[in-house]
C-alpha cells in the first residue's frame, strides 16, 4: 500500500500555516503591518532565516505584501464583493437599499445569535467596550464618530459569532456601507429622537449578547434594523416630498 513516512514540518511551513489562520480568522486584517523580523522571529520562536522563508512564501500567495521602507503588510484580501459597475448601479436604486438591510437583519441576527453563544470572553468585552465609546460619542453629538462606531460595533459582534466566511464577506459590505453607498449613516444620526433610540437599541443588544441570550440577541438585531429599515422609507419620502414642494415653488415664481 502506499503508505510514507511522516516527515517532520519545516519551520517555515509552521509559521506559513500559523499567519494563514490569523488571515482566516480575521485577526490579521487587511492593511495591518506585521511586527518587525526581529520581534516576529522571537514571538514565533523560529529563526530570521526561516521567518523570511515563510514571508516570502505568504508575499508570493498574494497575501502578504512588503512596502519598501515600512514593513510588511497584510494584504488587501478583502477588497469589494462587487464590481465598480454594481456599486454604481447600488448607489441610485433604492431597491438595492432595502435588499441590504434585509440582508443584513437575516445574517447579523444569526451572526449575533452565534455571538452569544460561541463568543469568549474576550470577544464579549471587546462588544462592550465599543458599546461604551458609542456612549461617549453620543454624549458629544458628534455623528460622524458615532456613526463609525456604529459599524464597529456590528463587525464586533460578526467576528464573535466565529464563522469565517461571514466575517470576510460581511467586512466587505460594511466598507461599501461606510462609503456611503447603500446609505448615509450620518444623515441618521442628525435627529436627537432617533439617535436616542439608535444608541437605546445597541445597548439591548449588547445587554442581550453579554447576557449570553441568543434569542434576544438576535431578536434585538432585528428590531433594530427593521427601525432603520422604517426610517430610510421615511427619509426618502421626505426627500422626495421636499423635491416636489421645492419644484412647485420654482414654478411658480417663473410665473
Amino acid at each position: 500500500m502506499p503508505f510514507e513516512k511522516v516527515q517532520p514540518e519545516k519551520l517555515s511551513q509552521s509559521v506559513v500555516r500559523q499567519i494563514e489562520l490569523l488571515i482566516l480568522r480575521g485577526i490579521l486584517r487587511p492593511g495591518e503591518r506585521l511586527p518587525s523580523e526581529r520581534e516576529l522571529s522571537e514571538r514565533l520562536g523560529v529563526s530570521r532565516p526561516s521567518l523570511r522563508e515563510a514571508l516570502a512564501e505568504l508575499q508570493d500567495g498574494g497575501l502578504l505584501a512588503s512596502r519598501a521602507g515600512a514593513g510588511v503588510y497584510v494584504a488587501d484580501v478583502l477588497g469589494s464583493a462587487f464590481s465598480d459597475a454594481l456599486v454604481r448601479l447600488f448607489s441610485t436604486h433604492d431597491e438595492a437599499v432595502f435588499d441590504y438591510i434585509t440582508f443584513r437583519r437575516d445574517m447579523e441576527g444569526l451572526a449575533a445569535e452565534r455571538a452569544a453563544t460561541y463568543g469568549s470572553d474576550t470577544d464579549l468585552k471587546v462588544i462592550d467596550a465599543i458599546f461604551t465609546k458609542m456612549e461617549a460619542a453620543h454624549s458629544k453629538r458628534n455623528p460622524k464618530d458615532e456613526a463609525a462606531l456604529d459599524a464597529d460595533f456590528h463587525l464586533s459582534i460578526i467576528e464573535a459569532s466565529h464563522n469565517v466566511i461571514m466575517l470576510h464577506m460581511m467586512r466587505s459590505m460594511f466598507q461599501l456601507l461606510r462609503e456611503g453607498v447603500f446609505y448615509n449613516r450620518q444623515v441618521m444620526f442628525k435627529q436627537r429622537t432617533t439617535r436616542d433610540m439608535l444608541l437605546d437599541q445597541h445597548r439591548a443588544m449588547n445587554t442581550a449578547i453579554q447576557a449570553r441570550d441568543p434569542a434576544a440577541a438576535r431578536a434585538a438585531v432585528e428590531a433594530h434594523l427593521t427601525f432603520v429599515e422604517i426610517a430610510m422609507t421615511d427619509q426618502k419620502k421626505a426627500d422626495r416630498n421636499e423635491a416636489i414642494a421645492r419644484k412647485r415653488f420654482e414654478n411658480e415664481t417663473r410665473r
